[in-house]
């Protein structure tokens, strides 16, 4: 039996990737810092690391440790996590598991953008601590790729889930149109709802990252729907699917300053193995304004 390591287990990415492996008949060994049904650590823990690469012998190792938070405060442990825990696996890899295939988290906010959809060749910017860790693991993987490691990057763009945790502006604008059907207080006030993103599923994204680590002809590709949406419109189809016009009861921020006014990916090289993202917007609406699995 294949076996895969998952360290990041515990979220909306790593929840499906391990529901995609499982049903492919390959054994999955998660790894997060949060309690759970897996084992308990910190891929920022080298000696945890080195351990179980030279004891698992997996066939993949997938790097999904991290806050999607792009704040400065968070700089060292973006460093601790995103790039130390990359260069652990990849040493890892490289010194006793040489045939193991490494997935490194990339991301669509690494990149410069004006706007156009972003591929594999657009420059990187980093322009805050996240897409600075993101670029140094990139670099890290074309390193130690170059040492004969089988080190691949995807990049990923805007993806949600039942799963997806309560910060995030997506699943606060279902909460609130779950509660508005509900007659219950509704207390969310939104910035530009101008701005476009993309509107994937994580469990599309997932099948997205297994195709890419099972190719030989490249090792990076962006992982997104390819199709941007304004938040406006997010508002419009979770209220009208529970028969609400958010109008009434989301406040709007007009001093507020987005990091982008739009971000969309070209996920074509990925597209042409065959991978296609498989929900759109409506149905990614309608799957969150449900109750999440189970963990």
């Amino acid at each position: 039996m294949s076996r895969a390591i998952i360290f990041g287990i515990n979220g909306q990415d790593g929840y499906y990737l391990e529901k995609l492996l499982s049903a492919k008949q390959i054994s999955v060994t998660g790894v997060s810092r949060s309690p759970g049904p897996w084992q308990q650590g910190s891929i920022s823990d080298q000696s945890l690391v080195t351990a179980l690469v030279r004891e698992l012998q997996p066939d993949y190792i997938f790097h999904l440790a991290a806050r999607s938070k792009t704040g400065h405060e968070l700089l060292y442990e973006h460093q601790d996590t995103i790039v130390n825990g990359s260069l652990y696996v990849l040493e890892a890899v490289s010194n006793h598991s040489p045939s193991t295939r490494v997935f490194i988290t990339g991301s669509g906010l690494q990149f410069c953008n004006n706007g156009n959809p972003i591929h594999e060749n657009t420059p990187f910017e980093a322009r805050d601590a996240y897409s600075l860790a993101r670029i140094q693991s990139v670099y890290a993987a074309r390193y130690y790729r170059s040492k004969g490691v089988k080190a691949y990057t995807g990049y990923l763009f805007h993806h949600d889930s039942p799963l997806r945790s309560a910060g995030h502006l997506n699943r606060k604008i279902a909460d609130a149109a779950i509660a508005a059907a509900a007659g219950d207080p509704v207390q969310l006030t939104v910035g530009d709802i101008t701005v476009e993103k993309e509107f994937g599923f994580a469990g599309d994204i997932a099948a997205g990252i297994f195709q890419l680590l099972n190719q030989d002809q490249f090792f990076e590709a962006c992982i997104g729907t390819g199709k941007a949406y304004s938040v406006g419109e997010w508002l419009d189809i979770c209220f009208g699917l529970m028969g609400k016009n958010w109008k009434d009861f989301v406040q709007l921020n007009h001093q507020y300053k987005a990091d982008f006014r739009r971000m969309v990916s070209d996920s074509s090289l990925l597209q042409s193995t065959g991978w296609r993202p498989a929900t759109d917007i409506n149905e990614l609406a309608a799957l969150m304004l449900k109750p999440a699995p189970a963990r």
